[in-house]
């Protein structure tokens, strides 16, 4: 009787562990939510890689033929892949980004590294014959700052390799590309090209392009590449202040500044009423792709400028890249109703070029820090939730991995949230609602043990 007792005690132990380390769920009164979750989670996992793989621990995040992963992709997809478990792959990945800085390639990294750990002859011929866009140094120095946030893994901020890349990024990558604030438009428009030089050969040309619009030709700056130099200083800042370097963090937060004052003085087109999004060779200004990233990396502080932007965006078609970010972007900034279209659109089996690997991670980035509104802050071990659902529909999130723990959120409407503590650790929990009248309602934090919930209500 006792060994009967004690293999039934084995079996809910293990029942219990496989539920919780199953991977993260989410339920909802809304059918077309739920469904449009698990589409998006078995399409994210199935970029995966395998476990022999030479590169080691890894998931697709470039153009799908290629089975590689670009630092683009993976700085955006970063989080998703956290939620959805995939930290050993977050890490090495990032691990192999940080690692191959170096002067040679004038403090750039491989821009693209494939299955077999060898940078992607896509991209890369030699140190002095590849392609670059100089944004993503900055894209990963916040994404090392934000995975730092979720996990509370101290080596994405204080990891040899990763204190090098940030160090050389915000320093000597600068100094190299001159991307100082105040030579954005009279910068060479191919400061570091092979000589002699080729025009014709994308891996001259674009050995350092200044924006992630890749199809704009002749192009000298773009005001993405702006913002995200504004994001990753202030990132930086934010980790020396970690670091207890508040003198540090307060000089990088002033150069922050003035890349943010330049997109607002220079960038800002009034007959349009719209920001341009790059300067050309024949020093004009133009407007092609690029606005995304500026709520991307929030760079814009002017609030009725942001709503334009924002009111643009939405009144125009864009590719799956771009449309990727909009679930997050969208529920962050009021626009609730767009961003729940846009993530059952991404998850349509209609919707071309939806197996991107950015735009199923992009959806659960919009399930859970967009709909659900769950942030992590290890500084304080904190986390914080919002609901941005309709006020009538009930949600569930469950065994999101964050802040070393295991937690569960539910949200009743906008009126009660529930936060289950799965794992090993307590964590603070900051609520938040919006009332009937859309004002913002914070809640008194609570810690919440381990194995144990609270529930609280916005009145």
């Amino acid at each position: 009787m006792k060994r009967n007792l004690f293999v039934y005690l084995l079996l809910c132990l293990c029942c219990s562990a496989y539920a919780q380390n199953g991977g993260v769920t989410f339920t909802s009164s809304d059918a077309a939510l739920q469904t449009a979750f698990g589409r998006a989670k078995e399409m994210a996992l199935s970029y995966k890689g395998k476990p022999g793989d030479p590169v080691g621990p890894w998931y697709e995040s470039a153009l799908p033929p290629r089975s590689a992963f670009c630092m683009r992709d993976v700085a955006h997809q970063s989080i998703g892949g956290e939620i959805l478990g995939l930290n050993k792959e977050n890490k090495n990945m990032l691990r192999l980004f940080v690692s191959n800085i170096s002067a040679s390639k004038d403090w750039c990294s491989y821009w693209e590294i494939n299955h077999l750990g060898k940078p992607a002859v896509e991209d890369y011929r030699n140190d002095k014959e590849f392609w670059y866009n100089l944004n993503a140094n900055f894209d990963v120095l916040t994404t090392n700052w934000k995975l730092y946030l979720w996990t509370g893994d101290e080596e994405y901020i204080k990891g040899a390799a990763f204190e090098n890349f940030h160090e050389k990024s915000v320093t000597s990558f600068i100094d190299s590309w001159v991307l100082q604030a105040d030579s954005l438009l009279s910068r060479p428009t191919h400061p570091n090209a092979p000589v002699p030089f080729n025009d014709e050969d994308s891996f001259h040309r674009c050995r350092g392009l200044p924006s992630y619009s890749e199809g704009v030709p002749n192009i000298k700056m773009g005001v993405d590449l702006i913002g995200a130099i504004y994001r990753g200083l202030m990132s930086y800042a934010s980790i020396l202040d970690v670091k207890g370097k508040a003198k540090e963090a307060k000089l990088y937060r002033k150069k922050a500044a003035a890349y943010q004052k330049s997109i607002d003085d220079l960038w800002w087109n009034e007959s349009a009423s719209l920001y341009n999004t790059y300067y050309s060779t024949d020093h004009k200004f133009g407007m092609e792709e690029g606005e995304t990233f500026l709520l991307w990396f929030d760079a814009l502080k002017d609030g009725d400028r942001k709503e334009k932007t924002i009111q643009h965006l939405l009144s125009k078609d864009w590719n799956v890249e771009n449309l990727s970010y909009f679930p997050l972007i969208m529920y962050q900034n009021g626009q609730a109703e767009k961003a729940y279209n846009y993530m059952l659109h991404l998850t349509n089996p209609e919707t071309k070029r939806r197996e991107y690997p950015e735009v199923s991670y992009g959806v659960v980035k919009g399930f859970v820090e967009g709909l659900m509104g769950l942030e992590a802050d290890a500084r304080f071990d904190r986390i914080t939730t919002l609901y941005r659902g309709k006020k009538e529909s009930i949600s569930e999130i469950k065994d999101v991995p964050v802040l070393k723990t295991l937690i569960t959120v539910k949200h009743v409407g906008n009126k009660r949230s529930r936060l289950t503590n799965n794992g090993k650790k307590k964590v603070l929990w900051q609520p938040r609602f919006i009332n009937d009248q859309g004002k913002l309602i914070i809640k008194t934090a609570v810690w919440v043990q381990p194995k144990t919930f609270k529930e609280i209500s916005q009145i």
